[in-house]
This record gives structure tokens, C-alpha cells and sequence, in this order.
């Protein structure tokens, strides 16, 4: 008689896991024996990145970053070529490692001063503050003051913008393609803006952080997120008509392709307008936002068209309600307000990187969304009103642009 041998079948998570398991003891040994042949030969680089300003009455206090390898140990602070005492949180800065350094110093409002921070290896960090001004107590009248000004930026001019419908509602079809191709030129001038600006924020923060790429991560993986957004949304309303539709014995395909259309264009502009509200709230927190009529106006006619992107991809379907219209336009505008809140409490240059990524990401997805909708009878998508709407869309948020300036 033939013994039966059993056999014991491992999971298949478990054989996944094995190399993750020797990876991880050989990263263990190698650091175990104090990484052998790897000690540093020359003298440490010592990095530091100020991430945030604020200036108190006799006071500079700046929050800085390690954004090299090796540690750091301020000795030093001169401002304007003058020693002045200071304290710092921490006399060792590791790697990636934060610390506020306060610097006693009897600033005058709107001078300019050079600071530079000495290092025990005598490298230098320079930091310049073009025009001093208290940064404001982040108290209730404060956020308040925030409220206000992304309401006047963000909710406001999209609500305005959002007005054009009953007007494209009597359009010609032909028009309509032409006013959906303006979208897409807001739009691409959207990211192309929110690309540059990250990059510009990236720059400002510490290159350990990831610089340039945080923009291009957060880009992609907001493309990739809407993305999947949009297909479960596909995949709810698939087979389901409208309900006023279904009463008529039609399917209501065109009037939720519109919605969906309106939702994807209302959530990219929404994440532009946070990275918006983040720049605005951070300008004012250091005293460099002009605040005035000039400003108030020029994000008015600029976020105007937002409005209108918003509502073009409906106008040619059923009759959209109220409440969504008011739901589109607060998830396009409100976003301003949180930016705006974010940026004047807590900024930091590499969040708002990634932030301004996300928006441009976003938009990205939406673009190719409302692409097919452009395409003319004959099925060429850069026909003359779609090219020519295209040129108008980026033109006017060109022309808009240059009367904003924070």
C-alpha cells in the first residue's frame, strides 16, 4: 500500500513576502556594521531652507528645514552685516529635521534686511525680506478677513460667471461646440498657470522634500484619481435615466453626461482655486498682498469665466436644478476660502507645490473629458470654432491675468 504524502500549501502573500523580509535584513546588517565604506570624507554640507517668515515687534522669527545630508548647528545670526543674539528650538538639526531660530532685532516696517544664519562649519544660509510688516494674529477677526476675501475671489465671480446659462441655453449648437472649446483654453491655461506657480513654490522649499517633482506627483496622481472618480460615476449612472426623462419616455443620457461634464469642471477649477487661496492667504500673512479695488476686480473678471466653463457642458442638456447649480458653484469657489484659511495660518512652500500639482492634475482630466464634446459633424476635433475657441479661452484668462497681482 502507497503512503500518501500530504503537502502543506504555503499563501501566496507569504511567498510575495520573502524578498521584502531579505531586503529588509540586508538593509538592518548593512546598517548594523555603520554602513562600511561610506565614511564621509571632507568637510560636512550644511543646507538649510527658511520655510516661513514671521515678523514680530523686535522680533524676526524664521522656521527653517535641513535639506541637506549631513546636520546642522547654527552659530551665528547677522542681520544686515550686524551680529544680533538669537535662540533657536533645537542645537542639532538632522536631516529633514525642523527648528525656529527667533532673532532679536528692532526691524522698521517696510525696510528690507538681509539675514544670514552661520553654521559651525562657517557656511552661510542667506535669506532676504524685501519689505517688513507684522505678521497678523491669527485670531477670529482674522479668519474673517480670510472668509471675506475668498468669497470675493472664488464664490462671487463664479456664482456671476454661472449666470450666462439661460443665455446658452438659446445658442446655436454650432456655438455651443465653440463655448466648450473656450472652456478647454480656460482650462488649459488653468494648469499651465498651476504648473508654473508650483514650481515656482517648489523652488522656495527644501529640495530634500522632493522640489519640481511634488508638482508633477501631485499632477499625475490627481489625474489618475479623477480618473477612476469618473468611471465609478459611469458605472453608477449606467442604465439609469433621469427621472423627468424616464416620464417622457426618453433616456436622459445627454442631461447626465452634461452633470457629470459640469462636476469634473467645477472639481478642477475647485483644487486650482485652493492653490489659488493658499497663495493669497500666505501673501497676506507676510504684508505682501495689495489688498484693494485693482485686486478685488481683477480676480472678479478672472474667475468670472470659471463660471461660465462651468455651466457650458450643460446647456445643451434637460433642465439642471437649482440646488445642483448652487452645489457646482460652491465646489468650484469655496475651496478659495479653505485655501485662503491654510495659507494665512500654516504655509509651507512644498504643500502648496503639491496643492498646485493636484489642481493642474485635475484639470488635465478634465480637458480630455470634454474634448469629444468639440469635435465637428465631421469628427475633426481642431475645427475653426473649435481652434478659434480655444485661442479665445486662453486669450481672455491671459488678458484677465495681468490685472491680478499678489
Amino acid at each position: 500500500m502507497q503512503a500518501a504524502t500530504a503537502t502543506v500549501r504555503r499563501p501566496a502573500w507569504l511567498t510575495g513576502l520573502i524578498p521584502v523580509v531579505v531586503l529588509a535584513a540586508a538593509i538592518g546588517l548593512f546598517v548594523a556594521l555603520d554602513a562600511p565604506g561610506l565614511d564621509r570624507v571632507g568637510v560636512p554640507q550644511e543646507e538649510l531652507a527658511v520655510e516661513r517668515t514671521v515678523l514680530k515687534p523686535g522680533e524676526i522669527d524664521l522656521q527653517v528645514r535641513n535639506d541637506g545630508a549631513d546636520p546642522v548647528q547654527i552659530k551665528q545670526a547677522i542681520v544686515n552685516d550686524g551680529f544680533t543674539s538669537f535662540t533657536q528650538t533645537k542645537d542639532e538639526i538632522g536631516r529633514l529635521g525642523g527648528a525656529e531660530v527667533k532673532i532679536s532685532y528692532p526691524w522698521i516696517e517696510g525696510e528690507s534686511y538681509e539675514v544670514m544664519l552661520l553654521t559651525a562649519t562657517g557656511a552661510t544660509i542667506d535669506h532676504t525680506i524685501e519689505a517688513a510688516v507684522e505678521t497678523p494674529d491669527a485670531d477670529l477677526g482674522f479668519y474673517g478677513l480670510m472668509a471675506l476675501i475668498g468669497l470675493y475671489v472664488g464664490v462671487i465671480p463664479v456664482a456671476i460667471g454661472m449666470l450666462w446659462l439661460p443665455w446658452l441655453r438659446t445658442v446655436d449648437a454650432r456655438w455651443i461646440r465653440f463655448l466648450l472649446a473656450f472652456t478647454v483654453g480656460l482650462l488649459a491655461f488653468l494648469a499651465i498657470d498651476a504648473l508654473l506657480e508650483g514650481s515656482e513654490l517648489a523652488g522656495e522649499g527644501p529640495e530634500a522634500l522632493g522640489g519640481g517633482a511634488l508638482v508633477w506627483l501631485g499632477a499625475v496622481g490627481a489625474y489618475l484619481a479623477l480618473a477612476g472618480v469618473d468611471a465609478w460615476l459611469k458605472g453608477r449612472t449606467r442604465g439609469v435615466p433621469d427621472a423627468e426623462d424616464e416620464r417622457a419616455g426618453e433616456p436622459g443620457s445627454a442631461s447626465r453626461l452634461g452633470e457629470r461634464a459640469a462636476l469634473l469642471v467645477a472639481l478642477g477649477i475647485g483644487l486650482h482655486n485652493l492653490g489659488e487661496g493658499l497663495a493669497i492667504g500666505s501673501a497676506y500673512a507676510i504684508g505682501s498682498l495689495a489688498l484693494g479695488a485693482a485686486l478685488v476686480v481683477g480676480f472678479a473678471l478672472h474667475n468670472t469665466t470659471e463660471g461660465l466653463a462651468i455651466v457650458a457642458p450643460v446647456a445643451r442638456s434637460g433642465k439642471a436644478r437649482v440646488r445642483t447649480l448652487m452645489l457646482l458653484g460652491l465646489l468650484a469657489g469655496a475651496p478659495a476660502v479653505l485655501g485662503a484659511w491654510i495659507g494665512a495660518s500654516f504655509f509651507h512652500p512644498s504643500v502648496a507645490a503639491v496643492m498646485f500639482g493636484i489642481g493642474a492634475g485635475a484639470i488635465a482630466q478634465v480637458i480630455v473629458q470634454i474634448a469629444p464634446a468639440i469635435r465637428a459633424d465631421d469628427g475633426r476635433l481642431l475645427n475653426p470654432l473649435a481652434s478659434g475657441g480655444l485661442l479665445v479661452g486662453l486669450l481672455v484668462m491671459y488678458a484677465t491675468g495681468l490685472m491680478v497681482s499678489v
